[in-house]
């Protein structure tokens, strides 16, 4: 079985650590891929994706990065489902980096 995902995109937010209960540190980014064709009014639509770094991956994206810098991301998909104080389940699936590419600095 396979669960790879690779993605080129821009960053939407300058990427900020954060560290968890257990010590471990993390930052969650939004990574803004322009599709590859254009709608029925002729604009190129775009997704936005979850990312989770963790440990180095994070610290060196948040530290060279910033909005707007074009990145590649390999990663994998997961699901995670967690429950409001209402007792509603909310599921949110997201990218796991596993490793990212510097490609772009946004011209300042």
């Amino acid at each position: 079985m396979l669960n790879q995902v690779v993605l080129v995109g821009r960053l939407t937010d300058k990427p900020t650590i954060i560290e968890a209960e257990n010590g471990k540190k993390y930052t969650t980014i939004v990574l803004a891929v322009q599709r590859s064709f254009k709608n029925s009014e002729g604009i190129y639509e775009t997704d936005f994706f979850r990312c989770v770094l963790w440990n180095g991956i994070a610290a060196n994206t948040s530290e060279y990065c910033n909005t707007g810098d074009t990145i590649g991301i390999k990663g994998r998909l997961q699901n995670r489902i967690y429950e409001t104080e209402d007792k509603e389940k909310k599921y949110i699936t997201e990218i796991i980096a596993e490793k990212v590419t510097f490609l772009a600095s946004k011209k300042q």
